[in-house]
């Protein structure tokens, strides 16, 4: 039994909610480090608090996919209340982060509002998988970028339109401009709608008709039976990695950061000893099994992408921390975050991750469809990914602010490959009913290398380069160059291939 074919307005309503998650997300990377400088924080502390995003998602993802696959709620069905869910916390949470009395209060919201944005995007992922038949991934991802590029679009400009309207654009030292607080207000807002428009014209297949559509397809046999005999080895191979980094960190007097990246390690070895332990007990019931099961048995290919999403959201993340903090220094010579140079410095950042995220848009539409079709899925990404070493490696070169409109072409087009061509492959080669749990394993390494970023990167260029914030660009284009190369291991199945289209 096959799935209806999906036309354009059903693709249009699946996606459409990721427009409104992706304004709030835009107006978080491109205002977050805007927002603590604004408050008094050093550049060099930024990274420690940007740890919020990735930690959040480390834990929030795997344990969201893991639900939404068991979450059956009658009409309102599967994705769908997680969606609904994380909206309302996120709008809750874009009201008030402008609000933010003092860093530690703005710290917090960014904890409360990515975990919230997380809620609501994991299941969205694993949503396209559910609607659409493997002839129509590709195309379903890709409409849900272009969906992702214009919301990033809108949450991007929004600060610059309220100063085009008369918005005050600086404020007191201290303080968050009001073109800054209008923006996450109206983002709160589109958030909600946008989501809420996907849950009240999509309905979801019941689980009965999912097990028909899946008749005949190869299962992928208890992960937690499997986990029963698994030795505890590994476990403490996780759990001395952990304990050297903190020795690491002492050592060489890191920033404290780093002791979080070792207590992860620690932690997930902990609970794989538990995990093993519940298994081996013939406990196959209990989510932490399930999980650390699905982890340990991934399939090659997943595990082979995830390498490749590890070093690209390695990218990415240093960018979204650096490139306000950059342009600022480089491109509007200044330094301090009080002054109007700096907060025009941040409205340009916002126009021009505005135009990475349009070109992604396009691209996903028109350039990735037509490669994808003449030269595969792999080596189409690999295209993307080059031209986002491009674009990283350009910030050395370009240094009138105009000229860097050129530098985000290129990044919109890495942007746009990202965001569909790692999915599509996936969805088309794993079993439908797990779609959910592996899916937010998938995204354990995109938030992995963020989490590296945030907690390693500033002790590097505190070590290295002291006040210069560009060199990190140069970390970027390297890790792209790391991730082509691990790409090159990628072999879509036959079945992934046939969906370009």
């Amino acid at each position: 039994m096959e799935k209806p074919k999906q036309g354009f307005a059903g693709l249009w309503n699946i996606s459409f909610g990721f427009f409104g998650i992706q304004i709030g997300f835009a107006l978080q990377n491109a205002n977050m480090s805007r927002i603590f400088q604004s408050l008094g924080e050093d550049i060099e502390r930024l990274p420690g608090l940007w740890v919020a995003a990735p930690l959040t998602g480390l834990l929030v993802q795997p344990i969201v996919g893991h639900m939404s696959d068991r979450t059956w709620l009658g009409r309102l069905g599967r994705r769908r209340p997680y969606f609904l869910a994380g909206a309302i916390l996120a709008a809750i949470a874009l009201f008030v982060m402008p609000e933010s009395p003092a860093i530690w209060f703005a710290a917090m919201m960014l904890w409360i509002l990515d975990a919230s944005l997380n809620i609501s995007m994991e299941p969205f992922r694993a949503f396209v998988g559910d609607m659409l038949r493997k002839d129509q991934h590709s195309v379903g991802y890709a409409v849900q970028t272009a969906f992702i590029g214009a919301g990033a679009v809108v949450g991007s400009l929004f600060p610059s339109l309220m100063e085009a309207m008369g918005v005050a654009n600086v404020a007191p030292p201290g303080q968050i401009p009001d073109t800054v607080r209008y923006a996450f207000w109206f983002g709160g807002i589109a958030l909600f709608l946008a989501v809420l428009w996907t849950v009240v014209t999509t309905g979801e297949y019941s689980p009965e008709q999912m097990a028909a559509f899946e008749a005949g397809s190869p299962g992928d046999g208890s992960p937690v039976r499997a986990l029963a005999s698994h030795s505890y080895g590994a476990s403490m191979l996780w759990i001395g990695a952990g304990l050297l980094i903190l020795l690491v960190q002492h050592h060489f007097a890191l920033l404290r950061e780093v002791l979080l990246l070792g207590a992860l390690l620690i932690g997930y070895g902990f609970a794989s000893i538990v995990a093993i332990a519940l298994a081996r007990r013939g406990n196959d019931k209990n989510m932490l099994s399930s999980i650390v099961g699905d982890f340990a048995g991934m399939p090659p290919l997943m595990k082979r992408l995830a390498l490749v999403q590890f070093f690209s959201w390695s990218a990415l993340f240093i960018m979204w921390i650096n490139t306000t903090p950059i342009v600022a220094q480089y491109h509007f010579g200044t330094t301090d975050a009080a002054s109007a140079a700096y907060q025009d410095a941040g409205n340009w950042v916002g126009q021009l991750f505005a135009i990475y995220n349009g070109v992604a848009a396009v691209a996903a539409l028109t350039l990735l469809p037509w490669l994808a079709r003449r030269f595969g899925q792999a080596r189409t990404h690999m295209v993307g990914l080059a031209c986002g070493a491009v674009g990283y490696g350009s910030f050395f070169l370009l240094r009138d602010p105009s000229q860097l409109i050129i530098s985000e072409i290129f990044i919109g087009i890495f942007w746009a490959s990202v965001l569909a061509m790692p999915y599509a492959i996936l969805a088309s080669s794993l079993p439908q009913a797990k779609l959910g749990i592996y899916m937010g394993l998938f995204n354990v390494f995109v938030v992995v290398p963020q989490l590296l970023v945030a907690t390693v990167m500033g002790s590097i260029m505190q070590a290295l380069f002291p006040g210069e914030p560009i060199y990190t660009m140069a970390f970027a284009a390297f890790a792209l160059l790391l991730a082509i190369a691990a790409m090159t291991r990628v072999n879509p199945p036959a079945r992934a291939q046939a969906s370009q289209g």
